[in-house]
């Protein structure tokens, strides 16, 4: 049986999506994409060189051919500057694909819920196959997805704080009432943690600075991929229903008196 990861009709092998920043150098990064066996991985507009033809930026070294190139609005701080360069990323080459940031705030890097959802609505409106970035609130994730949003990507916590997903109470509602692919996105920091979203019924984690902070990135990375497989593994499978007293593992029935 096949468990395609289908964002926007675009179909994916892997449901590990990595970013690209903070690496030390290009070759690391490319060397910790490959472990991943990710094929989707993140761009952030804002941040990077745009031409491809110099050999110290990173798109000279992400083959779109060999990689899906998902650009980010990374770093806007209102809704008309986070649609401003998405069509700046369209322009340069990239695809109909947009992963939608507007950080409302500088130290927590929190979402701007209302300038978000103000983008999401225009940019779904000018054909663009948006992932929002958004909190873990169920009602901010339902309205993006009537915004025309093609997935919806809840934090676990803050953006590279490491902290992983200290309550998921939320992001199980939500991947439970969504009709779009959730995404778990920021703050995951080892692959047990990427597990347990997938266990929940994330349809995919992305990571970046868990990968690209670790002391060896390219072996991070390929822990990811086996958490993140793991975790999707165990959800497809069913796990047991918690029970309050224990319940013998061994048959009762034909025992020797």
């Amino acid at each position: 049986m096949e468990d395609q990861l289908v964002i926007g009709g675009e179909i994916f092998r892997s449901r590990l999506i990595v970013g690209t920043g903070k690496y030390r150098s290009n070759a690391e990064m490319i060397a910790a994409i490959d472990a991943s066996g990710a094929d989707c991985v993140t761009v952030a507009v804002r941040r990077v060189d745009l031409n491809r033809a110099n050999e110290q930026g990173i798109l000279h070294h992400l083959d779109p051919k060999r990689y899906f190139l998902l650009a980010n609005t990374a770093g806007c701080y209102s809704a008309d500057e986070a649609i401003r360069y998405a069509r700046l990323a369209r322009e340069a080459g990239f695809n109909q694909f947009i992963k939608l940031e507007v950080i409302g705030d500088q130290e927590t890097l929190l979402p701007d819920v209302q300038g978000l959802l103000i983008a999401a609505e225009t940019l779904a409106k000018e054909g663009f196959k948006v992932l929002a970035y958004t909190n873990d609130d169920l009602i901010t994730a339902l309205r993006l997805e009537d915004a025309g949003c093609a997935a919806v990507m809840p934090l676990a916590s803050p953006i590279g704080s490491g902290q992983g997903m200290p309550y998921f109470g939320q992001i199980q509602i939500i991947i439970q009432e969504a009709t779009v692919p959730v995404v778990i996105d920021a703050g995951l920091a080892v692959p047990s943690e990427a597990a347990l979203a997938m266990e929940l019924g994330a349809d995919a984690c992305l990571v970046n600075t868990a990968v690209a902070g670790a002391k060896r990135p390219e072996l991070m990375a390929a822990a990811f991929r086996e958490g993140v497989e793991a975790g999707r593994k165990a959800f497809l499978a069913g796990r047991i229903p918690k029970k309050a007293y224990a319940a013998a593992s061994s048959p009762t029935e034909g025992q020797i008196e």
